[in-house]
């Protein structure tokens, strides 16, 4: 994996990541697709959407169908029929998630299956060995994602932990890669920075990561119920920490105002289930601010979801089409609402890259939140 840094302004970066799979413009949104399937749209739709890169969940696809299996069948590209690039987390976060049904050490984390209660260890040198057969260009190395709130003596304990896991995530990488780096033909190493809130644990945990010269680098532990003034200002003193020449990806985050505004403080690439599962409960981005399509004053409403909209659901169906879908409990309604969100989600990242070539991003950037916050919550 190669990243070229293209341009810089108001403390956006342009920037093209080289992989196995194929090249990825950023700054970047990376649509989810935990279980192989980016919810309620086809490899087909994505491709139409100008999708460069989705991730896969590695707590997920190891429960089902397994990694033995995706590898056996050509791995998870082949399995899903995406040829281009794939990230998958390390599956950390998940097992964390489950708190009630899971046990920490310094091996790793037991836990028990959401799916039939079955026990399993995940450790760092399990989740490389996961990840590597399922194919993924990207992978992430083992974290604790550490909770909000935390203590400072907490957060301190969790990025100890972490940096003694992303090494041996390292260790393991590199011995079934025969790598010396972190990075093979097909897959690159990135570490995730945690440290809660607190900005010298960031710095700490990322000087301890940097030590360790891998191709790519993530903030963690945010967007995880902190307010979203502690989201900012992390990223802001973080994200410079990081190595200027590798790509930076925040994890989970966010909203359109957050992609924006995270770019605008040096972050590369980003992903989060919201526009899908928003779409799929009735809510769309547009424009100007979020539609709840489920709303009664949409029953006879004939204008598209987004009028300044040019994707084929804007094209062609109208608010009152799309709020009958949601009330008849048609599948089709969680479909182009899907549709529509992540193109407007992958536009939104188009026309940030355009504002950076142009050296316009600060104007963009106005302009975006203005009119997105102005606009009505409905």
């Amino acid at each position: 994996m190669k990243f070229k840094l293209i341009a810089e302004d108001a403390g956006a970066r342009l920037g093209i990541v080289e992989t196995a799979h194929g090249n990825i413009e950023t700054p970047i949104f990376m649509p989810v697709g935990t279980v192989g399937s980016v919810k309620a749209l086809t490899q087909e739709m994505l491709e139409e959407l100008g999708a460069q890169i989705i991730l896969g969940n590695t707590y997920h696809l190891y429960l089902r169908p397994g990694h033995e299996l995706v590898a056996s069948l050509g791995g998870l590209h082949r399995f899903i029929s995406w040829p281009k690039p794939i990230l998958t987390d390390s599956g950390g976060f998940q097992v964390f998630s489950l708190s009630q049904m899971n046990k920490k050490s310094e091996e790793g984390v037991t836990f028990k299956s959401h799916i039939d209660g079955s026990s399993h260890l995940l450790t760092p040198e399990r989740s490389m060995q996961i990840q590597l057969a399922l194919g993924s260009d990207i992978i992430m190395a083992f974290d604790e994602c550490t909770p909000y709130p935390a203590t400072e003596a907490e957060v301190a304990a969790s990025l100890s932990l972490t940096t003694r896991w992303a090494k041996r995530s390292l260790a393991e990488f590199n011995r079934l890669t025969g790598s010396c780096s972190g990075e093979s033909e097909g897959s690159a190493l990135f570490a995730i920075v945690q440290g809660g809130v607190f900005r010298h644990m960031r710095t700490e945990s990322a000087r301890q990561l940097i030590e360790l010269d891998l191709p790519g680098y993530a903030i963690g532990g945010l967007s995880v119920g902190e307010e979203k003034n502690y989201t900012y200002e992390v990223t802001d003193y973080t994200a410079p920490m990081l190595p200027r020449e590798k790509p930076r990806y925040l994890m989970g985050v966010g909203t359109p105002e957050d992609l924006v505004e995270c770019v605008a403080r040096g972050v590369d690439m980003f992903d989060c289930v919201m526009p899908t599962r928003n779409a799929r409960n009735g809510q769309l981005f547009t424009s100007r601010g979020r539609l709840n399509i489920k709303n009664s004053r949409y029953m006879q409403d004939q204008s598209p979801p987004d009028p300044n909209c040019s994707c084929k659901v804007c094209r062609r169906y109208s608010r009152a089409y799309l709020r009958h879908l949601y009330r008849v409990g048609e599948i089709l309604g969680s479909v182009l609402s899907t549709y529509h969100n992540i193109h407007f989600y992958l536009d939104t990242m188009r026309k940030i890259r355009h504002s950076i070539r142009l050296c316009s991003f600060a104007d963009f950037r106005k302009n975006f939140l203005y009119e997105f916050k102005s606009g009505e919550v409905e």
